[in-house]
C-alpha cells in the first residue's frame, strides 16, 4: 500500500502478486468503490504468477479529492504515469462500471499499453434514467450521512435477490461510511459530474483495437444491457456474457462467474 503522486493528487494504491510477473492486470473502481472491492476476484491471479495493480482513482476513498469536475483523459494520464512508475510495459484491465469507462478510454488514448479490457457493467453514453439516478445519488450526498445515502442508492445498483440475501452485509456496508469518512461523499458528487460531463465515447470505440470482454447483470437498472450491446457493437470482435439474476455490482453479486469468465478471457491473451 502506497501512495502515488501526480498532477496535485495523491493516488492511493497496491500492488499484490508477483512484483517482476511476466503479465499485469489491473482492476479499475468503480466509482462508489475502493481497491478492496476487487479482493474476491484477484487471488486467481495472483496463483497464475500475474502482477495485480490496484488504485483509487482521485474523488475516491483513499485517494486525495481535489476540486473538480475531471475528465476521463485524466484519469487515463494519471493511472498512466502510476504504471511507468511501476515499469509496467503491458497491462490488462478489468474495470466495473466508472472503471470500465476508464479502461475503454486507456484502450482508445493508449492502445500500446492495453494488452486488452473487461468491461463490467460500463457505458459509452448516457440516457434520461441513468442520468436521473446519478442526480438522485448528489442529493443523498447533501445528507451528509453516508448511511442515508447508501441505503438510499442501494436499490439502484445490487440486484433484488442480493439485496434480499444480504440484508447484514449491506447493513455493515452502510455503517462503514455513516460518518462520511475521508470526505467520501464531496468525493462522490465530484465523479458523478465528471461520469455525467464526460462519459460519452461511442464514437471512439471503433478505435478499441484490443481483445475486449463486456460483461452485464441481467437485472441491472442503472446501466442495462442496452448500453453493453452498444459497446459491443462498436468495438470489433468483442465478447459480450450476461450474467443472471444480477444487478450492477457483479463483482459482489456474481464474483464466482466472473473469475472464471474474465481469467479465462485474459489468459487467451497473455503475452
Amino acid at each position: 500500500m502506497a501512495i502515488f503522486s501526480v498532477n496535485g493528487a495523491d493516488l492511493f494504491y497496491e500492488v499484490h502478486g508477483d512484483p517482476n510477473g511476466k503479465n499485469t492486470v489491473a482492476f479499475l473502481n468503480g466509482v462508489m468503490a475502493s481497491t478492496s472491492s476487487w479482493y474476491l476476484l484477484e487471488p486467481v491471479f495472483r496463483k497464475a504468477g500475474f502482477r495485480i495493480v490496484l488504485h483509487d482513482f482521485k474523488g475516491q476513498l483513499k485517494s486525495s479529492k481535489p476540486e473538480g469536475p475531471y475528465t476521463f483523459a485524466e484519469h487515463c494520464e494519471e493511472f498512466k504515469a502510476l504504471l511507468d512508475h511501476l515499469g509496467v510495459e503491458k497491462v490488462h484491465l478489468v474495470g466495473t462500471s466508472y472503471g470500465g469507462e476508464v479502461a475503454m478510454k486507456m484502450a482508445i488514448l493508449y492502445p500500446e499499453l492495453v494488452g486488452s479490457i473487461s468491461l463490467i457493467d460500463s457505458v459509452s453514453e448516457l440516457d434520461p434514467v441513468c442520468k436521473g439516478f446519478v442526480t438522485g445519488w448528489k442529493v443523498l450526498c447533501d445528507t451528509h450521512d453516508g448511511e442515508t445515502f447508501f441505503w438510499g442508492m442501494a436499490p439502484s445498483i445490487y440486484g433484488p435477490k442480493f439485496i434480499e440475501n444480504n440484508q447484514e452485509m449491506l447493513a455493515q456496508r452502510a455503517k462503514a461510511i455513516k460518518n462520511d469518512p475521508d470526505g467520501y461523499l464531496e468525493g462522490q458528487k465530484t465523479l458523478y459530474d465528471t461520469f455525467a460531463n464526460d462519459v460519452y465515447m461511442t464514437d471512439e470505440l471503433c478505435r478499441i483495437q484490443c481483445p475486449a470482454l463486456i460483461l452485464v447483470g441481467n437485472d441491472d437498472i442503472l446501466k442495462p444491457y442496452k448500453f453493453s450491446k452498444i459497446i459491443w457493437d462498436n468495438i470489433k470482435d468483442s465478447e459480450c456474457v450476461i450474467l443472471p439474476e444480477c444487478g450492477h455490482v457483479s463483482i459482489f453479486e456474481r464474483p464466482k462467474e466472473l473469475e472464471s469468465a474474465i481469467f479465462g478471457f485474459i489468459m487467451k491473451h497473455v503475452m
